[in-house]
């Protein structure tokens, strides 16, 4: 574990908080114990104790997560019965659905996973990104009175719409539907949606506890599908979109999470969805041969074996796929992704991942410019007082606000602090982002 506390400095010219690891106290006898219960070796077992896994039933569970007995989501999730409901009456009715998507990798994934799904269900559905630039994250009373003037009857959201109580509550007074599917922090007053599916509302003790907006999108596309038992063919398509938005989220690899994801990664390589073809292709990766086979599973559902040779690595998606989708929705188009993700045609498929690739390198650039110009007036005007500050704010103009979140991030791993960054929007506001380290919760300071 890293220690982000403040010791006097080591290096008094630089005046830097010092950093620096520490060993996780070695149980020697206890590893050996949990290492003969689990048949593992005593190394693995440290690791293991290292994560908090500390009992053999967590250890199975963790090394070979197809041994979970997953229950069902519609146990765990209140208000997943009522989404199906709600979901099923329009598919019958023909009534237009509206899907608010977000532009994060996340976001867009979940957008993508459900726009297929339902519309192989028959459903007549379309989508909204709010614009990075002009409208910020998450749904609003523009786009809600957009959809209303478009004849939309039930709208849904996927990671986002938890916080967003004045939209929803409009929404609602124009006669639509709402359903907000979310996995980010509950704020003080829910939104008076007509069902709320967010993980941070079930149980700690849940497998479902850590899934992404991805996997919030995934567990209902699998259950209206079961519902409608139409879920032949549906599983893998989107099991892939799950794994790529719940990797590029950083999410944690537990629970549903783990098993999902191992299934995912063999799936990959072998997806018939050109969007991921394509993006492994431009990508450049090389997929590698695996001996075992797969199961095929929905949410909580039946399996059935499924043959794979080939399998990608969580760090082929957090590197490489990821950061190519990611960056169409800091500086790009996020239709651009929406289309690579929904297309059944190749050449379109193809055409949208350059666009993904040639958005990436002008992201990295823009980042790299940026950070060593933060870092340079970092360093030249404030970094004697750093560690009697405590936090770190950076405000410069001209710099693009899609991507000085990763600049935050990179500084925060430089310097240890919490740091805010941002850039004039115009003469009256600044917008910015700010990132936080394990003693200072940025969310909490902002509320």
């Amino acid at each position: 574990m890293l220690d982000k506390s403040f010791p006097k400095p080591t290096t008094p010219h630089q005046g830097l908080p010092n950093q620096r690891w520490e060993i996780y106290p070695q149980q020697p006898e206890f590893a050996q114990n949990l290492a003969m219960m689990t048949n593992v070796s005593p190394i693995i077992s440290q690791l293991l104790i290292n994560r908090g896994i500390t009992t053999p039933e967590a250890a199975q569970g963790f090394l070979n997560p197809e041994s979970l007995i997953l229950p069902s989501p519609l146990e765990e999730f209140p208000d997943l019965a009522m989404s199906v409901e709600l979901l099923q009456q329009a598919i019958a009715s023909q009534a237009k659905i509206a899907i608010c998507g977000d532009y994060d990798a996340d976001g867009m994934t979940s957008t993508a996973l459900l726009l297929r799904s339902l519309r192989s269900l028959g459903a007549q559905v379309d989508y909204a990104i709010p614009s990075r630039m002009h409208d910020g994250y998450g749904i609003n009373k523009r786009i809600v009175e957009e959809f209303h003037s478009e004849g939309v009857e039930l709208i849904l959201t996927v990671d986002n719409g938890i916080s967003a109580y004045e939209p929803i509550a409009r929404a609602r007074e124009l006669g639509l539907n709402v359903i907000v599917t979310d996995h980010h922090d509950i704020p003080p007053k829910l939104p008076p949606a007509n069902a709320i599916l967010n993980p941070k509302l079930i149980a700690e003790s849940s497998p479902y506890r850590g899934v992404a907006g991805v996997g919030v999108a995934y567990i209902l596309a699998v259950s209206l599908a079961q519902q409608l038992g139409e879920i032949k063919g549906l599983v893998q398509p989107m099991l892939a979109l799950f794994t790529l938005g719940t990797i590029a989220d950083l999410a944690p690899l537990t629970g549903v999470n783990r098993r999902w994801v191992k299934r995912g990664l063999k799936h990959l390589p072998k997806s018939n969805l050109p969007g991921i073809k394509a993006l492994i292709q431009v990508a450049g990766l090389q997929v590698r041969e695996e001996g075992a086979g797969s199961r095929e599973q929905g949410a909580g559902g039946n399996s059935a074996s499924v043959s794979s040779a080939k399998s990608l690595k969580p760090e082929d998606i957090g590197f490489r796929l990821g950061p190519r989708i990611n960056a169409i929705g800091r500086i790009g188009d996020p239709q651009t992704v929406i289309e690579l993700l929904t297309t059944d045609d190749m050449a379109i498929a193809l055409d949208r991942a350059m666009q993904c690739e040639l958005t990436n390198t002008s992201r990295q650039q823009m980042c790299e410019e940026i950070e060593q110009e933060a870092i340079a007036y970092v360093e030249a005007e404030f970094v004697s007082e750093l560690p009697k500050d405590r936090v770190l704010v950076v405000i410069k103009p001209n710099w693009h606000h899609g991507v000085i979140g990763i600049v935050a991030s990179r500084l925060v791993e430089r310097y240890g602090l919490p740091v805010f960054i941002g850039t004039y929007e115009d003469e009256g506001h600044i917008r910015g982002s700010a990132r936080g380290i394990p003693e200072f919760n940025v969310f909490e300071a902002l509320q």
